[in-house]
């Protein structure tokens, strides 16, 4: 198959997959499809298109959004709360016009809306409403969703479409899991994880996140031209788009009205979340008579679903621990039912949440969905209270593993401080075992949890005793991975000490903080016997993680731990970060831009294996700015402050001449 007839044949099953939903290819034989092309435009880069399938593929990182001035601008809708609104409105457009005008209605995506741009029919530019004047280039992440046509099935001079990126509630929820496993920030909806996804600098974290978008408007187009709203939106349908819209056009208000109470009855069983219904004049040539306002089209009027609340009782406020140790009050409910499923429990965040709504056990609250997913409490009826309800107060240990229970100054949070505490267990080996901590190939999320189901492990210590028999007797795992596994193992042994105090977790110690807490004390012995006063003497070390390090290993689970992993022969000196020179000793070096040969990882490295510091931000403190493609405003910053700025090409010029 030449490359061409590769490239639409991919395509045309993307589409059925990710837009219709109605595919014909299982996901072995896409994912061949896909291998052929990838294998084809390796051989053959300078035959590799824009609309290209394998463009869809994430993966760069930008130092910032270029800004977009919006053509067209794209304007927000005037919300309508109730029937009369609605009436309202109405009786502006006949007033108006003339005449009743025949309406289209349609669900109101609750996410980021975006403009999409072809030029010849290939996607040449994506970017967000912003202020509806100005937004961001955001076309790298644009192109990971698979529901997006990179070249259309139309042939389009130039196309300028309006559309909603949205995550589905399956994938936010999902995403939320994974978060909390892996001891990151959970999303409170799906339209924040959608715009924050959206908005992320390296495009693999947005292709990971599982983006969709729904387009429902041309902006503006060349070389076609339609009569009405709804034969544009079949057309977007057939040039590739996925469309989300009712095809039957209302003659009255009333019957509008109707579609916007039968959508809502539907909205707990969308698998997206929506906000609201809207409601937009079919006719174009209506719209062009009616006009907008310096904000909003004229044309069009947005219905917002109120969120439905409910009164229950707090039957009991439990704790639940999460993976990174943070205890997190629950209230548990009488049942009640709520949008479309029976709620039992609901989120009370934190202790400060519960004395500013001033909940207490034997509460009548009143409850709601945030998002229309997440049970929450809104309020007390504090004119139920009988005297019987009482104050809640947070722990002082632990309720899983009785460690002691701490709460930073300035943090909403208590934290557990059980280094082995079973609840964060499972998180704190996947980060353990990941690439910049101890670096054990083959042994993800899947595996650590199959040797935890096992009761095979209870302590990271516990991997480096692990047989290449018991890892081959886990589902699905034969001899070859485990022996493979265990040469990982022994292999991560040899680890410096930053990688190991990374790997150990210690709050807010990262893994470049880890280089200069081992390269000033050299062993991790001595960490057990230093003091706050010493470590704040280390450059970049601060008061915070001085006591963090020192609380660490105070602990006396944290001794035993370090014995462990000792006596399996893990390293726990200093080693150098395998130093090749003190070439660029005493220089703080910024890293912007594309490199021509050199990743952004491998210039930190290089930098700092040659005495180096490489820093993340331009200050008077910096040495030399590296430039590469693409810099942005740390480049700016340099030239501001008068800081040097030199290549890739220098850089490893004043390294092999210093070493």
């Amino acid at each position: 198959m030449d490359y061409k007839s590769l490239k639409k044949k991919i395509a045309y099953h993307s589409h059925r997959y990710y837009v219709l939903d109605d595919p014909e290819l299982t996901d072995a034989e896409y994912d061949a499809l896909m291998r052929e092309l990838l294998d084809f435009e390796a051989k053959h880069p300078e035959l590799v298109t824009a609309d290209s399938p394998s463009q869809k593929i994430g993966g760069t990182v930008l130092e910032g959004f270029e800004q977009v001035a919006h053509q067209v601008q794209m304007q927000s809708l005037q919300d309508a709360f109730n029937k009369e609104e609605i009436l309202e409105f109405d009786k502006r457009v006949v007033s108006e016009l003339g005449y009743h005008p025949v309406y289209a209605v349609e669900h109101k995506i609750d996410g980021l809306s975006v403009s999409l741009e072809y030029r010849d029919s290939v996607l040449v530019r994506a970017s967000t409403r912003g202020d509806g004047f100005v937004g961001e280039d955001v076309t790298n992440n644009i192109k990971t969703i698979m529901s997006v046509p990179l070249r259309l099935n139309a042939e389009v001079p130039y196309l300028e479409v309006r559309g909603e990126v949205f995550m589905s509630k399956r994938t936010f929820a999902a995403l939320n899991e994974r978060n909390e496993l892996e001891g990151k920030p959970t999303f409170a909806n799906p339209r924040n994880a959608a715009a924050g996804s959206l908005r992320q600098l390296d495009s693999s974290v947005a292709a990971e996140r599982g983006l969709d978008i729904f387009v429902f408007n041309i902006q503006q187009a060349e070389g076609i031209s339609f009569d009405t709203h709804l034969e544009g939106l079949a057309f977007l349908r057939e040039a590739g788009f996925k469309v989300i819209s009712n095809e039957t056009a209302f003659a009255t208000i009333e019957d509008a009205y109707e579609e916007i109470l039968r959508i809502g009855e539907a909205r707990p069983d969308l698998y997206y979340d929506i906000d609201g219904a809207v409601i937009k004049v079919n006719s174009l040539s209506d719209r062009e008579k009616l006009g907008s306002t310096a904000k909003t089209p004229k044309w069009a009027i947005a219905y917002k679903y109120p969120a439905e609340k409910k009164k229950t009782k707090i039957k009991d406020i439990i704790i639940q621990v999460g993976r990174t140790g943070v205890l997190t009050p629950r209230a548990e409910l009488e049942p009640v039912s709520l949008a479309g499923s029976t709620v039992s429990y609901a989120t009370l965040h934190n202790l400060d949440y519960i004395r500013q709504k001033d909940i207490r056990l034997g509460d009548s609250v009143m409850v709601q969905k945030a998002g229309d997913i997440i049970p929450e409490v809104v309020s007390v009826v504090t004119e139920d209270r009988d005297g019987s309800e009482v104050e809640f107060h947070m722990p002082e240990s632990c309720p899983v593993c009785g460690a002691r229970v701490h709460r930073e100054e300035g943090e909403a949070a208590y934290r557990c401080t059980g280094v082995d505490c079973s609840a964060q267990l499972e998180r704190n080996l996947i980060h353990f075992v990941s690439r910049d901590a101890m670096d054990i190939e083959g042994m993800g999320p899947s595996v650590i949890a199959k040797l935890l189901e096992a009761k095979l492990i209870k302590s990271s210590a516990d991997i480096y005793y692990l047989t290449a028999e018991e890892i081959k007797n886990l589902d699905k795992l034969g001899e070859k991975s485990a022996d493979n596994m265990i040469k990982a193992i022994e292999n991560s042994k040899q680890k410096d000490l930053p990688n190991l105090l990374f790997a150990l977790g210690i709050r807010h110690i990262g893994l470049g903080a880890g280089k200069l807490i081992a390269k000033h004390f050299g062993d991790i012995e001595a960490l057990f016997a230093a003091t706050a006063e010493e470590l704040v003497q280390i450059d970049d070390v601060g008061g915070i993680m001085a006591d963090s390090v020192v609380e660490f290993f105070a602990q006396p689970h944290v001794r035993e731990l370090v014995d462990r992993l000792k006596a399996a022969g893990v390293n726990t000196k200093y080693l150098g970060g395998e130093n090749q020179g003190n070439a660029l000793e005493g220089l703080t070096i910024v890293v912007t831009g594309t490199l021509p040969t050199l990743g952004r990882k491998e210039a930190t490295e290089l930098i700092e294996n040659n005495g180096g510091k490489a820093s993340g931000s331009v200050s008077k403190k910096t040495s030399y700015v590296v430039a590469g493609e693409a810099a942005g405003s740390k480049l700016t910053k340099a030239k501001e402050l008068g800081i040097p700025v030199i290549d890739e090409a220098e850089l490893l010029e004043m390294i092999n001449s210093g070493n």
